[in-house]
């Protein structure tokens, strides 16, 4: 499908880089972001990145209209933005673009984690946003992407559906036609409850990352992180951890997909419980284990995904015990106190809604109390 849009690619990572090619090649004008002139110099010197991708998708070299550091400039003309950068980032970036939104643009989080797009329209209007701009975030990263170099990228999958939400969900029909134009797979994900209670992420990496522990510190030649490292044991603690996730869901009235249902939806893969699922998945193949434990694995998705679903469970008196201990092993690991600097209900101003107002809130955009 091709599109001519103006879109910014703020985050020159793997994601980053992947979408930005991908996008590029698709037809749009992309500018390309990142706040570290350094990550973009070979990029910028080859002016486009060399895309490899799976059979029947684009591929080649990806011209790019723009590769910056200045903020401004990415923005100038941008009609949809995608953020593609770790969820500890998002802050820093609603923080970086405020004065510099106008009104009709969307952005868009490649993803949002837990609760991500509500940290953003917060910390926009904390720091003084009054331009009319609309926030979504999407459920997952569409793409299994890696970087192969500094001006190269390899997409090793695509999923076949991806929810989206907009906040307020009254939008969402405006972002997903926008989006359509480009990403065919994404999907009405209902509102960001739903996208940011439905993250995967949060229930996959941190727990295989830290029960590896011993064998990511101690093997140098590394492992394929889903094919080696989850093994049947550990599949039954994701199914746990799960079991909560889907528990946090119910009490604010929502009935999450259990993991096993989210790699069908995304992948069009079953097995007989989630271990076996993973494993059909073979995209999944290439996917390499972190050499370090100083990985986003840990101090992205455990303050971003695990603390959120965490503080809302123990506000509506669900029991998080299992979720509770993996951040616990992570905060004694890293020597963080990611109950602090994660995201929490506090943080996010919400902790005194109760249901009903926390689903207008998402829904409508109407603050209630607040």
């Amino acid at each position: 499908m091709k599109s001519s849009r103006n879109i910014v690619v703020i985050g020159a990572g793997h994601g980053g880089k992947a979408m930005a090619a991908h996008l590029a090649l698709m037809g749009n004008r992309v500018a390309l972001y990142n706040r570290n002139p350094d990550h973009l110099s070979a990029i910028k010197d080859h002016m486009g990145i060399d895309l490899e991708s799976i059979e029947g998708q684009p591929h080649g070299f990806a011209k790019l209209a723009l590769v910056t550091s200045d903020i401004g400039e990415a923005l100038k003309d941008a009609e949809m933005i995608m953020v593609v950068v770790p969820s500890c980032a998002h802050a820093d970036v609603a923080k970086s673009v405020a004065s510099h939104l106008r009104d009709g643009q969307i952005i868009i989080l490649h993803p949002g984690r837990t609760f991500g797009a509500l940290e953003f329209v917060k910390v926009l209007r904390d720091n003084g946003c009054e331009a009319d701009v609309t926030v979504a975030e999407a459920e997952t990263l569409i793409f299994i992407a890696r970087s192969d170099g500094p001006a190269q990228a390899r997409i090793f999958g695509i999923k076949e559906a991806v929810p989206i939400a907009a906040l307020p969900a009254v939008r969402t029909n405006l972002v997903l036609r926008a989006i359509r134009q480009v990403f065919p797979q994404f999907i009405n994900g209902v509102n960001v409850l739903h996208t940011g209670l439905n993250n995967m992420g949060a229930i996959f990496h941190p727990a295989v990352t830290l029960l590896n522990a011993g064998r990511i510190e101690s093997m140098k030649e590394g492992f394929k992180f889903y094919i080696e490292g989850l093994t049947p044991s550990i599949g039954k603690v994701l199914e746990d951890l799960d079991s909560e996730r889907v528990n946090v869901a119910a009490s604010v009235g929502i009935r999450a997909q259990t993991a096993v249902e989210w790699v069908k939806m995304a992948y069009n893969t079953t097995g007989v419980d989630l271990w076996d699922a993973i494993h059909r998945q073979t995209g999944y193949n290439e996917v390499n284990a972190p050499r370090s434990l100083k990985h986003r694995y840990l101090f992205e998705e455990v303050p971003m995904g695990l603390v959120p679903i965490a503080s809302l469970g123990r506000n509506n008196g669900v029991s998080v015990s299992g979720i509770s201990s993996i951040i616990q092993l992570a905060c004694m690991i890293d020597k963080t106190d990611y109950w602090s600097s994660g995201r929490t209900l506090e943080k996010l101003g919400l902790s005194h809604f109760d249901v009903n107002e926390l689903t207008r809130y998402v829904n409508e955009g109407r603050l209630g109390r607040l």
